[in-house]
Parts: structure tokens; sequence; C-alpha cells
């Protein structure tokens, strides 16, 4: 197990995406699952991930976590930062 999957917990998942996290927010793991591509985030890019996520969280409490994570995913941009997953 990497560094990263030891320190991490779930904080959100559905049966298409699934975003892990750290505790002080250091580092965000969003997951396309159907895809097999993860997107590590980390130092700025995890502080603007936060609030992303925090703001869609906010304006649409009603979402089910794949609309939540499909929304940053796609429209966020943050599929650009993911790499394939290793087998």
């Amino acid at each position: 197990m990497s560094e990263d999957q030891a320190s991490v917990g779930l904080i959100s998942s559905g049966s298409d995406y699934e975003l892990l996290g750290t505790d002080d927010g250091a580092l965000f793991i969003l997951r396309s699952k159907a895809d097999f591509f993860t997107a590590h985030l980390r130092g700025e890019d995890a502080a603007r991930f936060r609030a992303d996520y925090d703001t869609i969280r906010q304006q649409y409490p009603e979402w089910k976590p794949d609309q939540t994570l499909a929304q940053l995913w796609d429209q966020g941009g943050y599929s650009w930062l993911a790499a394939q997953e290793a087998d």
C-alpha cells in the first residue's frame, strides 16, 4: 500500500466516482471508477478542489455523491489532472 493510500480516508463514494482525502485537506484523491482514472490533488490543486467541493455541496445539498463528483470531474476540470490507474 502506498503512503497516500495509508493516510487517506473515504469522504464520498458513489457507483461511478470516489473521493478520498487526508484529515488536514493536504491531499484529495478523486477516482473515476468506470474509467479507472485517478486525480491526486495536492497543494494549490487541493485547496482549489476543497473550495469547489464545498461550493457545490452548499449549492446542491440534495445531490448524490456521483452527481457532485461527476460535476467536479467534468465541469471542474479535475479529469485533466488524472492518470490511468495501474493494474
